[in-house]
């Protein structure tokens, strides 16, 4: 038997390298956090205010919204709260919830992108079909999937990893309570830990990058094979969103998780990308790209000036 105090917090240590320009990232994080947060309202408000976007895909994109939304939440206040030069430290708690809600909303993200080539797949390969199999309870039952196995995937991940002793360092090398940050600080035997996790997030990982890469390789010979050159633009168009989507955010989460040794500052510019600027880049991508999200904030922004010069 042998004596140790377990600890009761950590200290986040930030973003690799970066000491002596906190200031400057300070900003650039809080107007890319305050852009995210604006940018996702105005989808949510153009989506729920037109009746035009009440179908399933806009359905699959306010809830897209919602998560882009909350994800940054997770990890930005904090960081920004430290950047300003406040305490770096966080509690047990804190750092346990932090990783929870983190691969939880991030697995939810990942699932809704698989669930959106899906979307794509049939309204592209199955045109007269899409509105029979993509019916109201099918699409609120895919989103319930979704939730349940991030919820799942992440009480899995957060249980192996704080089931752990850590009683030594408490100086968490990351901007956030990560897995990879964490678990090495543990004063036990983490093998069994890193093998489940590892293989966790392999796994859903793979299966979500090969959802996606199956529903678009059908989608590509659909569009192939159609006769006018008007259709095959439109449809590209009306993929091309969502395949930039999930590219700029599975494709990081990829190079984080399955790289084979781990590098800090990599990781941390990847997960910046991901958690902050990915959230950002998706109230652009949906926005600017797409007419009936632009047709229905012009309506709402012209009865808000109508109603304020009454």
């Amino acid at each position: 038997m042998r004596n140790y105090t377990e600890l009761t917090e950590f200290i986040l240590l930030g973003i690799p390298r970066t000491q002596g320009v906190e200031k400057t990232l300070f900003l650039l994080f809080l107007f890319i956090y305050f852009f995210t947060l604006i940018g996702n309202l105005l989808i949510l408000i153009a989506i729920v205010s037109s009746s035009v976007l009440h179908t399933p895909m806009y359905f699959f994109l306010g809830l897209l919204a919602i998560l882009d939304i909350v994800l940054p939440a997770v990890t930005c206040p904090k960081m920004l709260f430290y950047l300003s030069g406040q305490s770096r430290a966080i509690s047990y708690m804190g750092c346990a919830s932090q990783l929870f809600f983190y691969h939880f909303l991030g697995t939810a993200e990942a699932c809704l992108y698989a669930v959106m080539s899906c979307d794509r797949f049939v309204a592209i390969c199955y045109p007269l079909r899409y509105s029979l199999i993509m019916r109201p309870r099918v699409c609120v039952g895919l989103v319930i999937v979704a939730w349940t196995l991030g919820c799942v995937h992440s009480s899995i991940l957060t249980a192996f990893t704080f089931s752990l002793t850590y009683c030594g360092p408490n100086q968490v090398d990351f901007f956030f309570c990560d897995i990879p940050a964490v678990m090495p600080l543990a004063c036990d035997d983490t093998s069994l830990a890193q093998t489940v996790g590892s293989a966790e997030v392999s796994f859903m990982v793979l299966s979500f990058w090969g959802t996606v890469c199956f529903c678009y390789i059908r989608i590509a010979n659909a569009i192939l094979r159609m006769r006018s050159a008007e259709g095959r633009k439109k449809a590209f168009s009306t993929c091309s969103a969502h395949l930039a989507a999930v590219l700029c955010y599975l494709a990081p989460v990829a190079i984080i998780y399955l790289q084979p040794t781990p590098n800090h500052l990599v990781d941390a510019i990847v997960q910046i990308f991901t958690s902050i600027v990915s959230p950002m880049l998706n109230s652009l991508i949906f926005s600017l790209r797409n007419k009936d999200v632009k047709n229905s904030l012009r309506k709402v922004f012209c009865k808000v000036i109508l109603t304020l010069q009454k």
